[in-house]
């Protein structure tokens, strides 16, 4: 048996099981519209409640679209998660170091170097995930020594088009591997833009 609750519309408990076989009315199918006849107004309701007769419109939306992004021109990841993930509209880049893809080393000990790598490997993630560095929104550095933040800052600046994405720097007290710095990103997706007729 169902019952239908509308108190935001004013409108009092219906026994929709009961009122099925008498009164004609239509229950929409995808997006659940439901529409109760005003025939059915006049019968029942007219008399105990002046709000006129109404429609409910309840939406639902599918779960997300979770999907791995892959690629060997970046690290590969050193534990149980992905390089990237794309759902709905939006890239999650999972922390990148600075290591050489081929042989899985830092490609120095220094800094600079290491950020350059980092740039470099998000820049393959985020084409194999379809998007690109004009399409982050969001960054998070992490530091081992938030005293390198210039040098960083400088090499950063050369990837990110105005306008810069939102950013958020740490230092850590310490990183895998020892490295000197981990990046991470938001980015979205191109969006595909129908012709107009």
């Amino acid at each position: 048996m169902s019952w239908c609750a509308l108190k935001p519309f004013n409108v009092s408990l219906i026994n929709v099981g009961a009122v099925r076989n008498q009164i004609p009315f239509a229950i929409g199918g995808i997006g659940c519209a439901s529409f109760v006849a005003t025939g059915f107004w006049r019968q029942c309701c007219s008399n105990r409640i002046t709000t006129p007769p109404f429609a409910s419109l309840n939406t639902y939306t599918f779960p997300p679209k979770k999907e791995a992004a892959k690629t060997d021109k970046a690290p590969a990841a050193l534990g149980p998660y992905s390089q990237a993930i794309k759902s709905n509209n939006l890239v999650f880049v999972s922390g990148v170091l600075g290591l050489i893809p081929e042989t899985g080393k830092f490609v120095s000990q220094d800094v600079e170097d290491q950020t350059e790598q980092v740039l470099k490997n998000m820049g393959e993630i985020l084409k194999a995930s379809g998007s690109h560095y004009s399409l982050v929104v969001k960054t998070t550095i992490m530091l081992a020594d938030l005293k390198d933040f210039k040098k960083v800052n400088d090499i950063y600046a050369k990837y990110f088009p105005a306008p810069f994405p939102a950013r958020s720097t740490y230092q850590v007290a310490a990183l895998p591997l020892d490295a000197k710095i981990e990046i991470e990103c938001i980015a979205e997706l191109p969006q595909e833009v129908e012709p107009q007729p």
